[in-house]
């Protein structure tokens, strides 16, 4: 999952949408008022898979003073310090970071692995 700098097709959170949407018949779920960017991806059980939020970087230890979008997803433990970069792979913000991580949206590239990764949170979670 590591990224460089450069030149790649920046994932955002509509690709995400339309994957989910795609492939789990996932709408996003829009539930606080006072976040109205932030949608969670749920199972129709209701718990969660992933949550897309938009964040000021420094929440992530990350410069700049617009706030980017992060897709947290679940992950497992074992290869969570693997994924976890400092560019685009962070543990889960507000979340349990032992088992959740954050991936920056406009530093991942949308051909990389991250579709897996939500598979894999899909699954986790069920």
């Amino acid at each position: 999952m590591k990224q460089q700098e450069g030149a790649f097709n920046m994932l955002t959170r509509e690709e995400v949408f339309e994957y989910v949407r795609k492939n789990y018949g996932t709408e996003p779920d829009y539930p606080w008022k006072k976040f109205p960017q932030y949608a969670v991806l749920r199972h129709s059980s209701g718990s969660w898979y992933g949550i897309i939020m938009n964040v000021l970087p420094e929440n992530l230890g990350l410069e700049g003073t617009d706030k980017i979008d992060i897709l947290n997803l679940k992950c497992l433990p074992e290869i969570n310090d693997s994924l976890r970069n400092g560019y685009n792979v962070f543990p889960g913000y507000h979340m349990n970071k032992e088992h959740w991580i954050s991936l920056v949206l406009e530093r991942t590239d949308a051909q990389g692995d991250v579709y897996n990764l939500i598979e894999q949170s899909f699954h986790l979670t069920k």
